[in-house]
């Protein structure tokens, strides 16, 4: 049987989830506008998931000035995208089970 108290809370949030879906999608860093035009959430909502992921330690962000406005720019870190395989991987037992 599946524990699925292995799924990780933080990432299974829907919002979250999506993020750290996007972020696994590519290696080169997102930047927060785009973030937010993809995922069709407002500066409030995405920030509040962004400083969690950023708490956990799963996702970091590097603020520069580009074209003359700040920007910040998110990756996943390495505890992040090893945190999103393992999550991952519970949802394949799950899929597996189910099927």
């Amino acid at each position: 049987m599946i524990d699925f108290s292995q799924l990780d809370k933080l990432i299974h949030e829907k919002g979250r989830l999506a993020i750290m879906t996007l972020l696994a999608s590519r290696a080169a860093p997102w930047p927060f506008q785009d973030l937010k035009s993809q995922l069709d959430m407002s500066d409030g909502n995405l920030i509040t998931h962004l400083r969690t992921l950023e708490k956990a330690d799963f996702i970091a962000g590097e603020k520069f000035t580009g074209d003359g406005r700040p920007q910040t720019l998110y990756t996943l870190t390495p505890t992040g995208r090893r945190a999103f395989v393992a999550y991952l991987a519970v949802l394949e037992k799950i899929l597996d089970l189910g099927k």
